[in-house]
């Protein structure tokens, strides 16, 4: 799923049309559309993320809301904020790439990924 499928799918469950959304919170239809078709990217601004999020009936720290900011951070190509703000699992990072690419870790390497996780 898409950033703009699943704020679309957010908007729907709120029974709103695009425009009623719109005019609700005061967004320009046009763009609104944009984003929900994958035609402009999500904003870089998280206090605008996190509105939106809000608007759109999701509640912090929700799976839903992980998954919104998620979404957001995915369709720039970017890692999630609250990831990147984790210094120790930043750090732990490399080694999960590795791993993804098929490249198998040290047994420390894995050793301390799985105490960072255990610690999340």
């Amino acid at each position: 799923m898409f950033f703009g499928e699943f704020i679309k799918e957010l908007r729907l469950t709120q029974n709103l049309s695009l425009r009623d959304f719109c005019k609700k919170f005061g967004h320009d239809p046009s763009n609104w559309s944009k984003l929900e078709r994958g035609k402009l990217p999500p904003p870089n601004d998280q206090a605008t993320l996190e509105k939106w999020a809000s608007q759109l009936g999701l509640n912090k720290g929700d799976a839903e809301w992980y998954q919104f900011f998620d979404l957001a951070s995915l369709e720039k190509g970017k890692i999630p904020h609250d990831i990147m703000s984790d210094e120790e699992l930043v750090k732990a990072l490399p080694v999960f790439f590795r791993t993804l690419r098929g490249n198998k870790p040290t047994r420390e390497e894995l050793k301390n990924l799985a105490e960072i996780l255990r610690g999340s």
